[in-house]
């Protein structure tokens, strides 16, 4: 497929700049694969596709806050540094975003707060892409608190143009969030409550975690028409030996196994066995899923409603059939959905 199969016009209005007053009542649209039929819900009662032996795969990273804003020695520019991966954990070395990338150079140091934080630009990697080293006298417990105190909450400013808010340390976070290590948050685990969870375990849904660490490649534009040609950014992603055994019972009993979300998604796809069974895994993937494509472990997916001709869309349409994932898009920009991390769902069964 090409990239231009992948757009449309999406009003400024429908991209949702805060969640909804309360996680469980954003809305859902049901998308059945094999009838083609279209349903209008509310995410709570997502509960009613599900029962025993069922299983939901979410993501459990954990966003970290990675937008700090520094000051560039001599001039006092303010620079804002976005964290993207640490290097190196012995010598603090990282890569970032700076921006404006203009003003900052090799050799530059970046001066943050009032606090005893220091960085050095050590290297450029790309126009923005800059290698820093931080150059702090303490323990790591202590570095890593001044980094978490220093830093926002990376919600998306390309797609939420506002300041970042206090209520976004909450919202852009799952309730699941345990590992330590995305920049973006897996958007469709957004939706969920402990009430929904604990639903769900009574019905006998098994919920089981995978862990892949969301990069800002996620966000990074497609810019081929040929799609073959696009290549992801690498993301780390693990999928635990508890969680692979219990997705391969209900695929054995041929229950349901519901990805929450493109990035637990791509994390199960990544490792399939020989069988076509999910197998425990550690590692880095940069697996780029579009049309056609047959998908091995999933037979459900929750999933946010998307940008057009973002990577997250090409993915849905894989899974729903691009016919009817185009209807369910055109009929939610009618039905006024709200659209990317802080927007609506939509299950695709």
């Amino acid at each position: 497929m090409k990239l231009s199969e992948f757009k449309f016009d999406l009003p400024e209005n429908l991209l949702a700049q805060h969640p909804a007053k309360n996680r469980d009542e954003s809305r859902l649209m049901v998308l059945h694969r094999d009838s083609g039929k279209i349903e209008h819900r509310v995410f709570k009662d997502i509960i009613e596709y599900f029962g025993e032996g069922d299983v939901f795969v979410v993501n459990d990273t954990k966003v970290f806050p990675a937008r700090l804003y520094g000051n560039k020695e001599k001039t006092g520019a303010k620079i804002e540094v976005f964290l993207l991966r640490e290097l190196n954990k012995e010598i603090h070395l990282w890569d970032v975003l700076v921006d404006p990338a203009r003003k900052i150079r090799v050799g530059n140091k970046l001066y943050f707060g009032e606090s005893d934080m220091v960085a050095e630009v050590i290297d450029n990697t790309t126009s923005r892409g800059r290698t820093i080293k931080f150059l702090f006298d303490g323990s790591d417990e202590e570095f890593y608190k001044a980094l978490h105190d220093l830093g926002e909450t990376p919600i998306p400013k390309e797609f939420i143009p506002r300041e970042t808010e206090a209520a976004d340390k909450e919202r852009y976070q799952t309730i699941y969030a345990k590992h330590t290590g995305a920049v973006a948050a897996p958007s469709a685990g957004l939706h969920f409550t402990r009430e929904v969870m604990k639903r769900l375990e009574i019905k006998g849904v098994d919920v089981v975690p995978v862990t892949l660490h969301v990069g800002l490649g996620t966000f990074r534009p497609v810019d081929v028409e040929d799609l073959t040609k696009h290549k992801m950014d690498s993301e780390n992603f693990i999928v635990p030996a508890d969680s692979a055994a219990v997705v391969n019972r209900a695929l054995d009993a041929k229950k349901r196994v519901c990805a929450i979300g493109t990035t637990s998604m791509r994390a199960m796809e990544s490792s399939v066995s020989a069988h076509s069974r999910l197998k425990p895994t550690e590692g880095w993937t940069d697996k780029f899923i579009f049309p056609p494509y047959d998908f091995k472990i999933s037979n459900a997916l929750l999933t946010n409603f998307h940008t057009p001709e973002s990577t997250l869309m090409m993915m849905a349409s894989a899974f729903a059939g691009h016919e009817l994932l185009i209807e369910a898009y055109q009929l939610a920009i009618k039905e006024k959905y709200k659209f990317f991390s802080y927007g609506d769902a939509m299950l695709i069964l």
